[in-house]
């Protein structure tokens, strides 16, 4: 019988609640494979893939290694792709990757490694990719092919446009591409023109692949991966023409499956609240219609009839729909005093409430909720801002000059000792004199770099009437690593955040629910704020204690899933601006943009007025601009 909740998709997909989940199946099924092959005397060839999305997946098979003596000496490797032209033990280089995350960890024999070099002449870059070519053929071809997938479709370094007949080869990466490795490059001035890259039809040889994908930026992508047509414009289409291949995603990639987005369209459902918002929103859209002028003709005829029979009538949907949306706006996030708060996103009382926001970076407060955070200190709650981690990664280096003729300037105003300052400032120069791009920085200079984040940091909260005693600078450990790669989060960064906590006593607590930051870091400092509770589930205050969730820059929540909803007038999105202004190091171009060039404070106001002119469409009333929170109820999680 054909799945009809599956019946869009063209491959066969699996769907995990979160990414280290997904990537512990992985690890296992190579891992089988690899012994499987061993049991037959067999060497295992595996094609390997660098990235983030791979990080989990080595991970476990280096903990399958050393805990339960899986060994690695039968196995050959080839690795996907490689900038050029770049040194081996450039932080980049997808050789230091692979080393730093499996090979220097396992068994693996040296001269099964077989790598795609950055660094070789390129007049004999041509021989070596037919070399290459060989090379797999004569191990038997690859036995497993895993693929991470680009946010463009992309599989290996080849870019939309790449013919599927290809072979392994040399290729000039194009401007989007270029932006999207700048985070790692510390610029896209310093990204690498070229990379050599295995072929379509190279990576189709292989006898099974898994493709993976992680995080909301992918879920458009993998839409069109898995339910559209095959075009060479989403080279990774071409994996629904393969006979052995997994798809494996998380919840948030696999977001806009037409299965998760719009399940009503696959087949019977069971309508929740949630879903019937979200459908009675999708309608809108697609009708261009507020939510009240919905008919009964227009659900029956969109697929929606199903709706309409368990409810009663479009007048119901409509009215019931409208209510609970109307109910997310609030101009209160703290809570109205003195007021009926039985349809109110907060509860009234206690007031003032005692508020931590986290802020996973020193601007990521005021970019994702600066109106709310603005409203909240006005209303006179006891606001406290935990920035998570230093950010001095993300300081250019002629901010330190900057700084520090600043110091030297004040140095001498003071009469202090300028011999000393003027050291400091001689050392500086001549170390970014050489300094290599992405090379670690001297503690002096990262101090420095935090130093020029923490006090834009206070400028902002002072603007927003937040008192000094209540900003605090956490600097977890995890992130300290002067580079992008960071160490894995532990119970040091844990206890750091559950002392604050514990310190507070929250009523409420607002924290960075988009995870689709492109270094990972909202992911982990999310987690560590959710194992600190988990520390603290006992103590009483807990069970007073709501969490919401924001976004930031990369990603909006969609308007279904949304508990609350905060309106800002033409004033409360100025004072946003100028609050977001207050990170100047981070203004007119950011040392880590992403893909996409506009500002912080544009997306954020671009954002949170799209976000209103939504509401506007549903038949809310016409804001400025609006803020969004999700209830994280860890409360129930907690207790499971």
């Amino acid at each position: 019988m054909e799945n009809f909740e599956k019946r869009y998709e063209k491959v066969p997909v699996s769907i995990f609640s979160d990414a280290e989940i997904a990537s512990e199946l992985v690890a296992k099924q190579a891992a089988a494979l690899i012994r499987a092959k061993a049991k037959e005397g067999k060497n295992c060839v595996l094609g390997l893939v660098v990235g983030a999305t791979a990080v989990g997946v080595y991970d476990y098979l280096v903990q399958l290694y050393k805990k339960e003596n899986l060994s690695f000496k039968n196995v050959v490797v080839f690795n996907i792709d490689e900038y050029y032209p770049i040194a081996k033990d450039e932080l980049q280089s997808h050789y230091r990757y692979l080393h730093e995350y499996l090979f220097n960890e396992i068994d693996i024999l040296p001269e099964n490694i077989h790598l795609i070099p950055g660094d070789i002449e390129k007049k004999d870059i041509p021989a070596f990719c037919i070399d290459y070519e060989k090379k797999i053929k004569e191990a038997g071809g690859i036995d497993l092919q895993l693929l991470g997938l680009d946010g463009r479709g992309q599989i290996g370094a080849n870019e939309p446009g790449s013919m599927f007949n290809s072979r392994t080869r040399l290729i000039t990466l194009d401007y989007t591409t270029r932006m999207g490795a700048a985070s790692n490059f510390f610029g896209e001035e310093n990204v690498p023109d070229y990379c050599i890259t295995m072929g379509i039809n190279t990576i189709m040889e292989a006898k099974r692949i898994i493709i993976m994908a992680w995080g909301e930026g992918k879920s458009k992508t993998v839409r069109k991966m898995v339910e559209g047509s095959v075009t060479e414009m989403l080279p990774a289409s071409a994996l629904q023409n393969h006979p052995n291949v997994s798809f494996i995603f998380d919840t948030a990639s696999a977001a806009d499956l037409t299965r998760i987005k719009t399940p009503w369209l696959t087949g019977t459902v069971r309508w929740s609240n949630k879903l019937t918002r979200k459908a009675v929103f999708w309608l809108c859209d697609k009708l261009d219609k507020p939510i009240l002028k919905l008919t009964e003709r227009d659900y029956n005829d969109s697929g929606l009839g199903e709706l309409i029979s368990e409810i009663g009538s479009a007048n119901k949907i409509n009215i019931k729909v409208f209510n609970d949306l109307q109910h997310t706006i609030t101009g209160w996030p703290g809570g109205k005093p003195n007021a009926d708060d039985s349809t109110r996103p907060e509860r009234a009382l206690p007031f003032p409430k005692r508020v931590v926001v986290f802020s996973p970076h020193p601007d990521d407060d005021v970019i994702s909720m600066g109106g709310t955070l603005a409203r909240l200190s006005e209303h006179g709650h006891e606001v406290h801002v935990a920035y998570q981690v230093s950010g001095n990664i993300a300081v250019f280096d002629d901010e330190v000059i900057r700084f520090l003729d600043f110091v030297r300037d004040v140095t001498s105003l003071y009469d202090l000792d300028q011999q000393k300052t003027q050291a400091a400032y001689l050392d500086t120069l001549a170390f970014f004199k050489h300094k290599r791009p992405g090379q670690i920085d001297l503690p002096t200079v990262a101090a420095s770099k935090t130093a020029i984040r923490q006090g834009e940091a206070r400028s902002a909260c002072r603007y927003l009437g937040i008192p000094e005693n209540r900003i605090h600078f956490l600097n977890l450990p995890f992130y300290e690593t002067g580079t992008v790669k960071k160490k894995p989060i532990s119970a040091t960064d844990i206890e750091i955040i559950a002392d604050l906590l514990q310190e507070v006593k929250p009523h409420q607590i607002f924290a960075a629910g988009d995870l689709s930051d492109p270094h990972g870091t909202h992911r982990v400092c999310f987690i560590a704020i959710l194992e600190a509770l988990k520390r603290l589930k006992h103590e009483k205050w807990i069970n007073d204690c709501r969490l919401w969730l924001y976004r930031g820059a990369w990603q909006e929540w969609d308007i279904a899933e949304v508990d609350m909803a905060v309106p800002l007038s033409p004033e409360e999105s100025r004072i946003k601006r100028m609050a977001i202004f207050k990170h100047q190091s981070q203004k007119d171009r950011p040392l880590f943009p992403g893909t996409d060039p506009r500002e912080f404070w544009q997306r954020a106001e671009e954002r949170n007025t799209a976000t209103a002119t939504k509401y506007d469409k549903l038949g809310m009333a016409e804001y400025q601009a609006i803020e969004l929170f999700v209830r994280y109820r860890f409360e129930k999680e907690f207790a499971q």
